[in-house]
């Protein structure tokens, strides 16, 4: 493991006005964006999806990264270049998404528990030979009654940390992803409680493991208000809640946090942000790794259609771009366009 290496490759992704675009959706998860806009979810459909992401013009002014899924690492752009490459072209770094998915937790109803351990440290070497210099891994925890229990987050805790010594002994670098889910009715204050716990438990086993915080970063929900909660916090309350949670729990070594969307809309995902940048300045840089929040403008836009990739690498940029603002603290809901006013 190279330490130096590794830092280099955190500070990279989260260098001021960037962030990392997660375009790592499993083939379940795709088919259902693209059943959004009645396509069919074809090996086909979805190179062409990536390659249009990939090849937009300008991005790589707001995007440091992209998280790629083991079909996407693995496929060529329209001219024959192998994706990363397209990637590195433009100074954007590839990275991988190496979990199997999140599992029921045996004993534990309600609870679930991520697998892809077993193999790992032999598939990391491939995935660095094709291109990845960073990966990630993701952790679920629900809020509910009676839930999470301290066992159901501690075994995602020792998992993620697992994944984390495996991924630095590869010379990758690893993004640590616990994710507090936003299901269910519970209050701003409940997840704000949840997410200490986890995150608290993360670094104890983090630690444990003898994982270089130097040369990882973290994946975390912002905290908010559950979708069913009657009393929905506002932007504010999600960026001091959010931040004061941070600023307890997560070592200042880590060299950047780059947020989960979660189900937020596009716009307030980038509202959010840009809230906690306007705090001020923070141990560590307030960064993104957004999926739905940067592609869902871009799915309704293409509709599958070739006729529209102009339309649709237009909505991309712009949604990089205002989240590139975000990363400044400078983003205001003014700069959106009255089509693009998504609440």
């Amino acid at each position: 493991m190279n330490l130096g290496e590794l830092e280099s490759v955190a500070h990279s992704l989260v260098v001021a006005g960037k962030g990392i675009l997660a375009a790592d959706e499993s083939a379940p998860t795709i088919e259902k964006r693209f059943k959004t806009i009645d396509l069919p979810s074809t090996e086909e459909n979805r190179r062409a999806y990536r390659d249009l992401l990939f090849t937009t013009p300008g991005v790589s002014e707001f995007i440091s990264g992209v998280i790629l899924y083991d079909e996407t690492i693995r496929q060529r752009s329209a001219d024959g270049t192998p994706f990363t490459k397209v990637l590195e072209r433009q100074g954007i770094v590839p990275g991988i998404k190496v979990d199997e998915g999140a599992k029921p937790l045996t004993g534990f109803p309600g609870e679930k528990i991520t697998e892809g351990l077993d193999g790992l440290r032999g598939r990391l070497p491939e995935y660095r030979a094709l291109g990845a210099r960073f990966a990630k891994w993701r952790a679920v925890i629900d809020i509910g009654a009676g839930i999470p229990t301290r066992y159901c987050i501690r075994a995602n805790a020792h998992a993620l940390a697992r994944y984390a010594a495996l991924c630095q002994e590869a010379g990758i670098v690893p993004i640590v992803e616990p994710e507090v889910l936003m299901d269910g009715g519970h209050t701003i204050e409940r997840c704000e409680e949840v997410t200490t716990e986890v995150l608290s438990l993360v670094y104890a086993e983090l630690t444990a493991h003898r994982v270089a915080l130097e040369g990882t970063l973290l994946k975390p929900n912002m905290v908010v208000s559950g979708k069913g909660c009657p009393a929905q916090a506002g932007a504010s309350q999600v960026a001091e809640a959010t931040v004061r949670t941070l600023s307890r729990v997560v070592p200042p070594a880590v060299p950047g946090i780059v947020f989960l969307s979660g189900g937020q809309t596009p716009r307030q995902a980038t509202e959010h942000l840009g809230a906690m940048n306007a705090m001020g300045k923070h141990p560590w840089e307030l960064s993104f790794s957004y999926g739905r929040a940067l592609q869902d403008p871009v799915l309704k836009a293409w509709k599958g259609k070739a006729a529209n990739v102009p339309e649709a690498k237009e909505a991309f940029f712009l949604r990089a771009k205002l989240n590139g603002a975000a990363r400044h603290g400078k983003y205001s809901p003014s700069m959106e366009p009255a089509s693009n006013l998504i609440r």
